[in-house]
């Protein structure tokens, strides 16, 4: 899966990322929020139209009727004065009464463009997530989102009127003033962009570099917190803060860079502008001289061409903006486009599991073509049996879980459940109908309440302390204070490692599977520890098509069937007695395993006397 960064997100085109945005924009089945944008947009019509036909021609009356000298007048230019007045609080008012009919729709494209991304990045495949930082991929779906809301204002409210006021402006401006105010003002407008563009541009680079760095520090920031105990473990805390404040400062430096080349452009775009009006001025003034103007025509030039410039002082910021926005918005379609490894099948139906019956036949995966971890794996689990999967560490034994859950695919062979191959019906019901109790618990910053109710959407409270009876693991809850409503901490690191995996087991009861897979369950935990918890999962597999992946093989002496794999093919299977008459790979794990656990049992007597 090759990553996804803000690069290949900049040479997305414009208009290819905006064409596609448009859906979100205007939604199918929504008239409501399409009434929105036509109300928002006839509210910016009106607006402009006042401020460029109300507000300087008002103003101008009132400077003329005051340049012919007659004082009986007075009470026209208090009317002129107070219209010009007015309509200066009616643009401000149709703007806002503007934003408050968009926001909704502003809001509604950006929650459903947000839920898109989240709900794809959860369909995505294992690999996906293994391959990329956590932090990062945050970073690229809060830029995303909260570029949707800035780049909806600007297109909509700041260049559209931009450019309809720069219509009506010169056509003003040819029928009152004549040909060389208008050709004057269309090339201020043209220099005016075209500098601001080529230092926008250039400015974007410094923009995107900031934010790769940005991206960097923050993925490094939330993996280093997420992995504090490995920190503290080697007593690198200080050499994490080097390296986070290398980070930082690589990207105060380069925010220095981009923040000082914004003065380059605001003089550029001052002097531009500024000789534009004093050349606007000095044309009407001119004409005043031949008796061609009046005094008022000096200040609707001067009016008008200050309207105009107000929107394209801000031109450099907005087309930055929009262009931020649009590698913002590309990072995040990336993220959508990036394609699902493990689909369903074209009208897969649902896993109709009857009596739980698994079967593994040839199976073959690797998680990089050239190199195979399982090399033609059969295996016969009969209904409500249970199957032990041993061996040395890189053998193959994790990645049946993950088969069987299909996070990834086989790449030869297939299993079966009950007769039916799990590529051939959908994920969701297939993983409905398993669960597991994983090696390495980890449990959402949530109550103890939430975690076991996770197990099943809707689960009541009398069902969740049902699952933590038979998970032996109720008497600790209601020993506490806040009982199930006691927070867990960040992936549960408040509770003990035993506490940890019974809230695990409670969560897999209550989602009450037919078949059930241990994930070396109890290889984290101590000896006591692991005895009190072996107890009640071999409790729970009563009545379950069971599958046991384990490194102790004193915790599945009791299995139907052992099966140990050694690099990636079946070199022993049968029962533990049987394993042990062989006198082979199993028999040979058994006697070590013994000898570690008599050594440590005669160092605990040692230190006891």
């Amino acid at each position: 899966m090759p990553p996804i960064d803000s690069t290949s997100a900049a040479e997305r085109p414009m208009l290819g990322t905006l064409r596609r945005f448009l859906p979100y924009l205007w939604p199918k089945g929504a008239p409501g929020l399409r009434a929105r944008i036509v109300v928002a947009l006839a509210l910016v019509v009106v607006s402009k139209l006042i401020q460029v036909f109300a507000v300087p021609f008002a103003l101008q009356g009132a400077v003329d009727t005051m340049a012919e000298g007659s004082r009986e007048a007075v009470w026209l230019v208090v009317a002129l004065v107070g219209g010009y007045a007015a309509a200066r609080a009616g643009t401000v008012l149709f703007d806002n009464l503007r934003n408050a009919v968009f926001e909704r729709v502003g809001q509604d494209a950006t929650r459903r463009l947000a839920s898109d991304v989240f709900r794809h990045l959860h369909q995505l495949s294992l690999r996906f997530h293994l391959e990329r930082r956590t932090g990062a991929v945050t970073k690229v779906v809060e830029r995303g989102t909260k570029s949707v809301d800035s780049m909806l204002y600007f297109l909509i409210f700041n260049i559209a009127p931009t450019i309809l006021e720069l219509a009506l402006v010169t056509i003003i401006f040819w029928t009152r003033f004549g040909f060389w105010l208008v050709a004057g003002t269309l090339t201020m407008v043209v220099v005016y962009i075209g500098f601001t563009r080529i230092v926008t541009d250039w400015r974007s680079k410094l923009r995107e570099k900031m934010n790769d760095l940005d991206t960097g520090a923050v993925a490094h920031a939330v993996d280093s917190l997420l992995n504090f105990e490995t920190v503290k473990y080697f007593n690198a805390e200080r050499r994490e803060a080097e390296r986070y404040d290398r980070a930082i400062h690589d990207y105060a430096k380069a925010a220095t860079v981009s923040e000082n080349s914004l003065a380059w452009l605001n003089v550029g775009q001052s002097l531009i502008t500024n000789t534009m009006l004093g050349a606007g001025m000095a044309l009407v003034v001119f004409g005043w001289s031949t008796g061609r103007f009046s005094p008022g025509d000096v200040i609707l030039v001067s009016t008008l061409l200050s309207q105009l410039f107000r929107p394209l002082d801000m031109l450099g910021w907005v087309y930055r903006t929009i262009r931020q926005g649009v590698i913002d918005m590309a990072a995040m379609f990336d993220l959508i486009d990036a394609p699902t490894e493990v689909r369903d099948a074209e009208g897969a139906p649902q896993l109709d599991v009857r009596a739980g019956h698994v079967r593994l036949e040839n199976l073959r995966f690797g998680y990089d073509p050239d190199r195979e971890i399982l090399k033609g794996i059969d295996l016969d689990v009969p209904p409500g049996s249970t199957l032990a999967v041993v061996g040395p560490s890189g053998a193959g034994k994790s990645t049946l879980a993950r088969l069987l859950f299909r996070f990834y695919d086989a790449t030869g062979g297939r299993i079966t459940i009950d007769g039916q191959d799990i590529r051939a019906v959908t994920q969701q019901s297939l993983r409905a109908a398993i669960g597991i109790v994983p090696q390495d618990t980890v449990l959402f910053n949530d109550t103890i309440g939430y975690n076991i109710a996770y197990g099943r959407d809707g689960a009541t409270s009398d069902q969740v302390a049902a699952a933590a009876r038979g998970a032996a693991i109720a008497g600790f809850i209601e020993a506490l204070p806040d009982k199930y409503e006691t927070r867990v901490g960040e992936r549960g690191l408040k509770l003990s490692g035993g506490e940890k995996q019974r809230v695990a087991i409670a969560r897999t009861l209550l989602k009450d599977p037919p078949i059930l897979i241990l994930d070396e369950a109890t290889s984290a935990l101590d000896s006591r520890t692991e005895a009190e918890i072996q107890s009640t999962l071999e409790a729970i597999e009563r009545g379950r098509t069971t599958i046991v992946i384990a490194h102790r093989l004193s915790t599945v002496v009791h299995a139907d069937q052992i099966v140990v794999l050694e690099a990636g093919r079946v070199a022993e299977r049968g029962t533990h007695a049987e394993l042990l008459r062989q006198h082979g790979l199993y028999a040979e794990m058994w006697a070590r395993q013994q000898a570690e656990r008599d050594a440590e049992e005669d160092e605990a007597t040692i230190a006891a006397e």
